[in-house]
């Protein structure tokens, strides 16, 4: 019935001016209240909070049957085992799965697609739904098929990569036709966990947790599946298993899932009623691996997904289903999933920003929603009992002065009201109870940290201990070590034989030391208890995150013990008050029956069955509330930092277990290696005979190659002789030449397997066998050879080279060298050999990808005090060569220093000063690729940067060398500055200051080049060649590789007489 605005009584225009006032807003505030009593007496006001979500719920479900899922043939089809790999990860019960019997389809989809796509036509017009399309991933720009779920607009679709899984919002221009031979089922298949839903109400911290947590179930792993039932839509119920481990009940027990209720179709109408929109934005952000291109991916590989646009929420996604969730900031972490090398970091850094900001404005609205309903439900139950009383009030109020029709009206809603406030209370109640029996089906372990709590059992119960027979191996082994160092040490070969002896007692020692223990490992079970601890702290890192380090043990578990306990004496204590209320409130009911029961004779009063039910009421409310609001309210800060700092204590400990496997497992490692040398060599040294026969069988090579160089030139100066007997005798020399190489090869195999066994278990062997020159091959890193001399070389001057030492060039094993020449004594020998073996090992360490000249030999000379050392030749390959000539371009400039500062960094990173970086010995192998070459070892590193050298107008010295400071790091960084300085400005002139530093402001210089310039030469202090490595000047654009240095050798292949074309070296 309308509410009616009563009429006023004329007898008002005579009451007092405040008495009008006071009636006026009484009327208005009891108006107010009737109307919001009356529309929710008919049916028209909200429900409350919990009354109005399980109503809604059940209505659902009760309209949903069983027909959305079809039950297999149960002779061809149910509990049948597929073995597939996990491709994409849904929700905790939802993810995407390949078969392993169809690996060779994607191979061939894969080897189709790259063939045809790049020739096929875009689409245009309308697009098909139901149709496969090529589509090109973002991430590698490889093709994949795909089908259209939603036209955003002209320009963009959202497709899903069938053979995968996962989602993406591609251009139209990246979509294309592909044949009909292409138009097949999909590999990937969508996988339900079987008796399993996604909790109602869960939190979106816990959904993506419990995403993540099955990522690392099932992601790229091979497991089988036992089907059970497929949906309508194609989602296969199935049972997965990861050998041993059921993957539906991990998920379960970490509180991720529940069971379902296959009675009331729970799970199947959430899923009806579930939004589409934000199921599309979760799988479309879904943190997803990185994987490679094509060419090298591995069997299983897929497109991953990427943020390349938001989303509206209205955008619809096929198949998909599962409870949904407002999408975490966390998928759009850096080390989730890669942005792709054309977005810039900062960009991800403000987009991150945004989520982040928008992740809290989010849950700071669910908060204040969450406290909205319950003071709505709270508002709807005073209302509802103060109603009567308003009325009432109201009726004293207005009664003098209203018409009777008001009167009545007021008197018919207070009947109508009271005849449905008892319905309305038990709804309410119901409504309640109904969410309570939810929310205690839901595991909440992680809450009151049951995990945390399983996790300590776990660590206690089979918590593993250093073995005991470890502290006597280490203390045996200490003294093994100690007498190694002492026969290491020792000079005198007599001496060195006493010592030898003695270690030979302790090895015994140690052999047996070594047995016991190789036994008791052998029968612990540490590769067990390591997947133990490693599969624990995995569960444990994807529920909550990285640790934070530094944490008081004792402290923090007793304090998380406590802290449990009372959680627990406080959900049992409440519960059992809800219980307790609701026991009686059920046996009211069942004493009441009593009272209506017209087949009861006894004559029962009022007053004896019904009792005081308002009270009864009351109570069971306030229980059945108070347990709600203790199960729903959010964690305190207090809480949550008792349970994070718990949570790092037992990573801790468990770090701390697995360092102490690692080391029992290194040990034992060691152990084994010894035992089996031991069982070899047992008291005897290793055989040298190899080496010896090797050394003589050089011996011989090179007393042939002597003889036949001297026929040859014998014949050379005879009047007549014959030109094919000459060129038979060259031949002869070529392959004994080669000959000598090979055996100096294998020379150099043997000193190295030599020199191993000298470092770990006989350090006595240059002791016990001087005649073999050990120590001199170890002291120089491998590289000298004392098989090696000068006139065994085809060598041919290089005169124009040699302004400062001999050089000469010849040719081995197809490769041009140069000889480099330096007249040393026995002090210089020495220092030569030290200094020589520092640059080796710096390139030892990474080779190639050095950035240094290689050393190939160090070899004295017999009749001379001459040590030569022997180095790729790379002719007119030198800065200087070819700025004179070609210069480089910009980006080749680039390329080269970019090399160069690789060069510098592995110098420095050995503790090497070059001293002595220059145009001439700064090398651009085919103009792409730049070295550093070697320098003076005869000289010191204050000798050698005592050299003043000049790049144009420009001096390559460092400020504080001309002060006559030490050489550094930074003056090597200053030349290197200058350098590319004078490859970037050419043929310019230079502006310097008064203390010759140049001017790097005159020139217009790339940005990214010009900082680098100013750090180079304004602030030297502060740069190390790391840093300029990684500049940005030298990042490689998109799609450009770097360059491929087995083409340097192409230098090699120039004729000889090109090889003396210009003094190159003149300086050096």
């Amino acid at each position: 019935m309308a509410q009616r605005r009563p009429r006023k009584r004329s007898v008002e225009r005579e009451w007092p001016r405040r008495a009008r006032q006071v009636s006026a807003r009484a009327r208005q505030r009891a108006e107010g209240e009737l109307r919001a009593s009356r529309g929710g007496a008919g049916g028209g006001r909200r429900p409350s909070m919990w009354g109005r979500e399980h109503f809604s719920r059940t209505s659902v479900a009760e309209s949903v049957s069983f027909s959305g899922i079809v039950q297999m043939d149960e002779d061809t089809h149910y509990n049948k085992v597929e073995d597939v790999v996990g491709s994409h990860v849904e929700d905790a019960v939802t993810f995407w799965a390949q078969s392993i019997s169809r690996n060779k389809d994607i191979m061939k989809i894969g080897s189709s697609l790259s063939e045809i796509c790049p020739h096929a036509n875009s689409v245009f017009g309308n697009l098909d739904p139901k149709k496969i399309y090529g589509g090109l991933f973002s991430e590698d720009k490889c093709w994949y098929r795909c089908k259209v779920l939603k036209v955003i607009n002209d320009e963009k679709c959202l497709v899903r990569y069938i053979d995968y899984g996962n989602t993406e919002i591609l251009n139209r221009s990246d979509i294309v036709e592909i044949p009909l031979d292409l138009q097949f089922s999909s590999v990937a298949k969508k996988y339900r966990l079987w008796g399993l839903q996604i909790p109602s109400g869960q939190e979106v911290t816990q959904f993506d947790q419990g995403r993540t947590f099955l990522g690392s179930l099932i992601f790229e792993k091979e497991i089988k599946m036992r089907i059970k039932a497929t949906y309508q839509d194609g989602t296969v119920i199935a049972q997965a298993e990861y050998g041993s481990v059921d993957i539906g009940e991990e998920v379960a027990k970490k509180g991720f899932a529940e069971k379902c209720r296959l009675t009331s179709s729970t799970s199947i109408s959430e899923e009806k009623k579930s939004d589409p929109g934000q199921l599309v934005l979760r799988n479309l952000k879904n943190p997803i691996p990185l994987w490679g291109h094509r060419s090298n991916q591995s069997t299983f590989s897929r497109p991953k997904g990427r943020l390349s646009g938001r989303l509206p929420l209205e955008l619809k996604n096929e198949n998909d289903s599962g409870n949904h969730v407002t999408f975490p900031k966390e998928n759009l972490a850096v080390g989730d999933f890669n942005l792709g090398s054309n977005v810039s970091l900062a960009k991800i850094k403000q987009d991150q920003k945004l989520i982040e900001e928008n992740e809290k404005l989010k849950t700071e609205k669910e908060v204040l929603l969450e406290r909205y309903k319950a003071l709505e439900l709270k508002v709807e139950q005073t209302a509802l009992e103060l109603q009567i009383s308003y009325c009432y009030d109201f009726l004293l109020l207005c009664l003098p002065f209203q018409e009777k029709a008001t009167t009545v009206d007021l008197t018919k809603h207070l009947e109508s009201t009271l005849k449905t406030r008892v319905g309305t209370r038990m709804k309410n109640l119901a409504a309640k109870v109904e969410m309570l029996k939810e929310i205690r089906r839901v595991n909440i372990n992680i809450r009151f940290g049951n995990d945390l709590s399983d996790a300590i059992q776990v660590l206690d119960e089979d918590r593993f201990t250093i073995p005991a027979s470890l502290n006597e191996l280490e203390i045996i082994w200490a003294e093994y070590s100690l007498a190694q160092e002492k026969i290491r040490s020792c000079q005198d070969v007599n001496e060195g034989s006493i010592l030898v002896a003695e270690r030979n007692e302790v090895q015994q020692k140690l052999y047996m030391a070594v047995e016991i223990f190789i036994l008791e490992v052998d029968e612990l079970p540490l590769n067990k208890r390591l997947k133990t601890l490693q599969d624990l702290s995995a569960s444990l890192e994807a529920v909550y995150g990285q640790a934070k380090e530094g944490t008081d043990s004792e402290e923090i578990l007793k304090k998380f013990y406590d802290w449990k306990c009372d959680k627990r004496e406080e959900i049992t204590s409440v519960r059992s008050e809800t219980e307790v209320s609701l026991q009686r409130l059920v046996s009211w009911f069942q004493s009441t029956l009593k009272a209506f029961d017209l087949s009861v004779e006894e004559s029962l009063t009022s007053e004896d069955t019904i009792g005081n039910i308002d009270e009864l009421l009351e109570n069971t409310e306030s229980s059945v509330c108070k347990e709600l609001e203790i199960s729903l309210i959010e964690q305190g800060d207090a809480d949550k930092e008792i349970i994070f700092n718990t949570y790092s204590q037992v990573l801790q400990r468990i770090h701390s277990e697995e360092r102490l496997i690692a080391t029992v497992q290194s040990k034992y490692k060691d152990s084994v290696e010894f035992k089996k040398q031991v069982i070899e060599c047992l008291n005897e040294s290793p055989n040298v005979d190899h080496l010896l026969s090797i050394k003589k069988t050089l011996k011989s090579l090179k007393a042939r190659l002597r003889w036949k160089l001297v026929e040859k030139n014998n014949l050379e100066e005879s009047d007549d002789h014959d030109g094919s007997e000459i060129e038979i005798i060259k031949q002869e020399i070529t392959q004994l030449r080669n000959s000598v190489f090979q055996e100096i090869y294998h020379e150099q195999e043997e000193y190295e397997k030599l020199t191993s066994l000298v470092k770990k278990w006989f350090p006595e062997l240059p002791l016990l066998h001087p005649e073999i020159g050990l120590l001199k091959y170890m002291n120089s890193g491998g590289l000298l050879t004392m098989s090696l001399e000068r006139d065994l070389l085809d060598t041919e001057p290089m005169k124009e080279l040699s302004s400062k030492r001999p050089l000469v060039c010849s040719e081995v094993d197809g490769q041009i060298i140069l000889l480099k020449g330096y007249s040393v004594d026995v002090d210089t020998e020495a220092r030569v050999i030290q200094r020589a073996a520092a640059y080796h090992r710096a390139w030892k360490e990474a080779k190639e990808q050095s950035g240094l000249l290689p050393l190939i030999f160090l070899f004295l000379c017999k009749s001379d005090p001459m040590a030569y050392l022997m180095v790729p030749y790379y002719p007119r390959a030198n800065l200087r060569a070819i700025q004179s000539s070609m210069p480089l371009t910009s980006e080749e400039a680039l390329k080269v220093m970019k090399g160069v500062a690789q060069g510098l960094h592995t110098l420095h990173k050995a503790d090497i000063i070059h001293g002595a970086l220059h145009q001439n010995n700064v090398f651009a192998l085919n103009r792409q690729q730049g070295i550093v070459g070697d320098f003076d070892f005869t000289k010191s590193v204050s000798q050698r940067a005592s050299v003043s050298m000049m790049v144009g107008d420009l001096s390559l010295l460092s400020p504080e060398l001309k002060m006559g400071k030490p050489a550094s790091p930074s003056s090597d960084l200053y030349a290197y500055g200058c350098l590319l300085l004078w490859l970037s400005v050419q043929n310019q002139e230079f502006e310097t200051n008064e203390d010759g530093i140049p001017k790097v402001d005159q020139f217009h210089l790339d940005d990214n080049v010009k900082s680098l310039l100013c750090s180079l030469i304004y602030c030297r202090s502060s740069v190390t060649a790391e840093q300029v490595l990684n500049a940005e000047c030298f990042l490689l654009p998109k799609g450009k590789s770097a360059p491929n240095t087995e083409k340097d050798t192409e230098y090699t292949q120039k004729k000889e007489e090109e090889l003396k074309v210009e003094n190159l070296d003149k300086n050096k």
